[in-house]
């Protein structure tokens, strides 16, 4: 980044730390993977895995430093199930984890690949080998959803990314079971015009709860004549009622600038399904998907991204 701008994410010299070529079975591309801290101080990633059909799955890595020595699963974690899930089709993509304390297991909500697109799928785990399938919760077109780890007035609440023309906005919704969801509303709007984040933006890693809100990291889509460019930007919102945005930053603080995330499956994207946070309550590890090709890491500080929204929303 020019050193006229702070730099709020570094990237790890080892980038990309996961790529195809290193994967136990033959597979054309990983990326887009979701993140958690495990009890032990293992970080878990779930990572798409697209096969040569082009049907995506998932697959486990383990980490003891999150950075590199990863334990791979020998075969795929999360396959897709058409047989009794038939949203699943043509694969299963883009998780994001979030640790529920109530029921003491892993919410992966996940993006199911349809005849009608990309609608928002639901499973538990306790251990990242046995998954409770929920099956669909959001019709296509939607996608770039996550749960909230704790319920909000009473019920579960899930940031997603439904598709209305002429836009694509954040949303979220809320429900008693997990099941039947309800009570929608527009969280954050894509900006119009030349805008960094215009017409489509979504939910990047699920939103980490600090003293001072929700802190979300979101991507936003520039469209222009070479095509499109996924860059980050963060907002912030209320606890008790995390419709409500607080702030929002005005200026991206990341995007595609190194060659592995310009070229690709899909050039210019960066793309964090998943971030973990240290035990210190502020280091934070951002694991993104680099041009649909590979897995990245960068490195920041939540103090520091809350001071960088205070001057720049």
């Amino acid at each position: 980044m020019s050193n006229q701008y702070p730099e709020i994410f570094i990237r790890h010299k080892l980038n990309p730390i996961l790529t195809a070529e290193g994967w136990p079975y033959p597979v054309h591309s990983v990326f887009n993977p979701g993140a958690v801290l495990l009890a032990d101080g293992t970080t878990l990633l779930l990572c798409r895995v697209e096969d040569r059909r082009g049907h995506s799955h998932l697959c486990a890595v383990r980490s003891v430093n999150g950075i590199d020595n990863w334990k791979i699963d020998s075969q795929p974690t999360l396959l897709a199930d058409p047989e009794h899930f038939p949203e699943e089709l043509w694969g299963i993509e883009d998780p994001r984890i979030t640790f529920v304390p109530e029921l003491e297991k892993y919410a992966v909500v996940y993006t199911a690949y349809t005849r009608d697109g990309a609608g928002v799928a639901l499973a538990l785990t306790e251990d990242f080998n046995h998954f409770e399938r929920f099956g669909l919760i959001m019709q296509p077109e939607d996608k770039d959803a996550a749960l909230l780890p704790h319920r909000i007035n009473g019920n579960w609440a899930l940031i997603h990314r439904p598709v209305s023309s002429p836009g694509a906005h954040m949303w979220i919704s809320y429900s008693s079971d997990l099941r039947q969801w309800g009570n929608h509303n527009m969280m954050l709007e894509a900006r119009l015009g030349g805008w960094w984040d215009a017409n489509k933006i979504g939910l990047s890693s699920p939103p980490i709860e600090t003293e001072k809100g929700w802190l979300v990291i979101y991507h936003g889509v520039r469209q222009n004549a070479a095509g499109a460019i996924y860059r980050l930007g963060l907002a912030l919102f209320d606890l008790h009622a995390p419709e409500r945005c607080l702030k929002r930053s005005n200026e991206w603080i990341f995007g595609p600038e190194k060659p592995y995330e310009q070229k690709g499956d899909v050039d210019n994207v960066v793309f964090p399904c998943g971030c973990t946070i240290a035990p210190d309550g502020d280091t934070i590890h951002l694991y993104y998907g680099a041009a649909d090709s590979s897995i990245a890491l960068a490195s920041g500080s939540v103090r520091v991204m809350l001071e960088w929204l205070d001057q720049h929303s």
